[in-house]
């Protein structure tokens, strides 16, 4: 099983994702997300894929959501005008987003990470 990740380099938690990965000798394909972000049709099957509202694809303690007072603005916008907004800048997405293909997760819990990946 080989599973893509969305990741940024200077991004403890994703680092911490990794290094869980390579611990389990899990094959992973980085792609550098504030670089190659996915796009917004890609941004839109990883959220009806994960099963997740598309808040949690919000990385909302970044300095880019604080500056552009996304937490004011989101509740207005319809999810076209988010997934846009996602995919217009990778350092808006929570990090990592991990995918198989047919799964994905958003962030790293090791719980998530064991029940999920650790097959």
């Amino acid at each position: 099983m080989s599973l893509t990740v969305y990741e940024y380099s200077r991004c403890g938690t994703c680092r911490k994702a990794i290094k869980w990965f390579k611990e389990k000798n899990i094959d992973i394909k980085l792609i550098p997300i504030v670089e190659e972000p996915p796009s917004a049709s890609e941004i839109s099957e990883l959220i009806q894929k994960s099963g997740l509202d598309i808040k949690k694809f919000f990385n909302t303690s970044g300095q880019v959501y604080k500056e552009m007072k996304l937490k004011d603005k989101l509740p207005s916008m319809i999810e076209e005008e988010k997934i846009k907004l996602l995919a217009s800048n990778g350092k808006l997405l929570k990090r990592p987003i991990v995918t198989d293909g047919d799964k994905v997760t958003v962030g790293f819990k090791e719980e998530t990470f064991q029940e999920v990946w650790n097959n």
